[in-house]
């Protein structure tokens, strides 16, 4: 993390400072109603990663996947099932092109990774059986995220690092939201505590990952 810090030139740190900030900004408007200062905030925290990524001289696989990532966040800054649908597209993108970037630039599988496997194959499933079961219409695409996410998963075990954390950071963040989507009532108190923390975790992983893999 440090060297990644390290090797950024002046407009780099400048780029990541305003990225936090957007970040910040959204996670204080999060009870506010849809408007377009709350889109642009969203959209902002992870698109500015991904101009970083691209600017110092990261893998293009990374920039796509950050582009996607900001895309999925411009339509869950939307409500409804089509906005849903268009992040969850987006986002399933998103973690198909991590998949490929971390099984493609790490060491690979090895019998020391087994557990971190195990942990990332039971988490899938239990988040698959609780999430598909009550997604109605929604079932498949739900399920072949959740394969995704699994597979990502598996990718950032055999990176590690602040990689590895970003993506179970990532991952939390996703086994959240979904159980905000389809297990809780909408007028549950528990909500309150969920979208901050769907967030914090989400922008979180995301620049732990980046800033794990420019290192």
């Amino acid at each position: 993390m440090s060297a990644a810090l390290a090797g950024l030139d002046g407009a780099e740190h400048a780029i990541l400072f305003v990225s936090a900030l957007a970040s910040a900004l959204y996670l204080f408007m999060l009870g506010k109603p849809v408007s377009f200062r709350r889109t642009v905030a969203k959209t902002l925290g992870v698109g500015l990663l991904g101009m970083l990524a691209l600017l110092a001289g990261g893998p293009w696989l990374l920039v796509a996947a950050l582009a996607l990532s900001a895309l999925g966040d411009a339509f869950l800054a939307q409500e409804g099932d089509k906005a849903f649908l268009g992040g969850l597209g987006s986002f399933l993108a998103a973690h198909i092109v991590y998949a490929v970037l971390f099984l493609s630039s790490g060491p690979g599988f090895s019998q020391a990774a087994v557990p971190g496997f195990l942990a990332v194959a039971v988490f899938a499933l239990g988040m698959g059986f609780l999430m598909v079961r009550k997604a109605g219409p929604l079932a498949l695409p739900v399920a072949a995220y959740v394969l995704a996410i699994a597979i990502m998963g598996l990718g950032g075990v055999t990176i590690g690092g602040w990689v590895l954390l970003g993506v179970v950071a990532f991952m939390a963040s996703d086994a959240i939201l979904g159980s905000e989507k389809f297990l809780m009532a909408e007028a549950s108190p528990f909500k309150r505590l969920t979208r901050p923390a769907v967030w914090v975790l989400y922008y979180a992983g995301q620049l732990l990952i980046t800033l794990g893999l420019l290192a």
